[in-house]
Protein backbone atom coordinates (compact mmCIF):
# COMPACT_ATOMS: atom_id res chain seq x y z
CA UNK A 1 0.00 0.00 0.00
CA UNK A 2 1.53 3.34 -0.99
CA UNK A 3 0.10 5.26 2.02
CA UNK A 4 2.03 4.47 5.20
CA UNK A 5 1.41 5.33 8.82
CA UNK A 6 4.55 6.23 10.76
CA UNK A 7 2.98 6.04 14.21
CA UNK A 8 5.57 3.60 15.59
CA UNK A 9 8.40 5.99 14.74
CA UNK A 10 6.67 8.96 16.34
CA UNK A 11 5.80 7.03 19.49
CA UNK A 12 9.40 5.84 19.80
CA UNK A 13 10.77 9.36 19.30
CA UNK A 14 8.41 10.73 21.97
CA UNK A 15 8.98 7.77 24.31
CA UNK A 16 5.26 7.23 24.52
CA UNK A 17 3.32 3.97 24.54
CA UNK A 18 0.34 3.20 22.37
CA UNK A 19 -1.75 2.91 25.53
CA UNK A 20 -0.70 6.37 26.70
CA UNK A 21 -1.54 7.86 23.31
CA UNK A 22 -4.92 6.14 23.32
CA UNK A 23 -5.71 7.71 26.68
CA UNK A 24 -4.57 11.19 25.59
CA UNK A 25 -6.51 11.06 22.34
CA UNK A 26 -9.54 9.31 23.86
CA UNK A 27 -9.60 6.55 21.26
CA UNK A 28 -9.76 2.83 21.92
CA UNK A 29 -6.51 0.94 21.93
CA UNK A 30 -7.97 -1.45 19.35
CA UNK A 31 -8.74 1.37 16.89
CA UNK A 32 -5.33 2.92 17.42
CA UNK A 33 -3.70 -0.47 16.79
CA UNK A 34 -5.61 -0.78 13.51
CA UNK A 35 -4.26 2.61 12.48
CA UNK A 36 -0.73 1.75 13.61
CA UNK A 37 -0.61 -1.49 11.62
CA UNK A 38 -1.82 0.25 8.46
CA UNK A 39 -5.08 -1.69 8.32
CA UNK A 40 -7.30 1.38 8.73
CA UNK A 41 -9.28 2.35 5.64
CA UNK A 42 -9.89 5.93 6.81
CA UNK A 43 -9.16 8.38 9.59
CA UNK A 44 -11.33 11.25 10.75
CA UNK A 45 -9.78 14.69 10.68
CA UNK A 46 -10.73 15.14 14.34
CA UNK A 47 -8.79 11.97 15.23
CA UNK A 48 -5.84 13.04 13.11
CA UNK A 49 -5.87 16.44 14.78
CA UNK A 50 -5.98 14.88 18.27
CA UNK A 51 -3.08 12.52 17.47
CA UNK A 52 -1.01 15.37 16.04
CA UNK A 53 -1.74 17.50 19.10
CA UNK A 54 -0.76 14.69 21.50
CA UNK A 55 2.43 13.88 19.57
CA UNK A 56 3.23 17.52 18.75
CA UNK A 57 3.60 16.73 15.06
CA UNK A 58 2.18 17.61 11.67
CA UNK A 59 -0.07 15.25 9.65
CA UNK A 60 2.80 14.74 7.21
CA UNK A 61 4.95 13.42 10.06
CA UNK A 62 2.35 10.72 10.69
CA UNK A 63 1.27 9.83 7.15
CA UNK A 64 3.61 9.08 4.26
CA UNK A 65 3.16 8.25 0.60
CA UNK A 66 5.40 5.99 -1.46
CA UNK A 67 4.94 5.59 -5.21
CA UNK A 68 5.04 2.06 -6.57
Amino acid sequence: MPVTIKLDDLLHQRRMTLTELAERVDITLANLSILKTGKAKAIRFSTLEAICEALECQPGDLIGYTQD
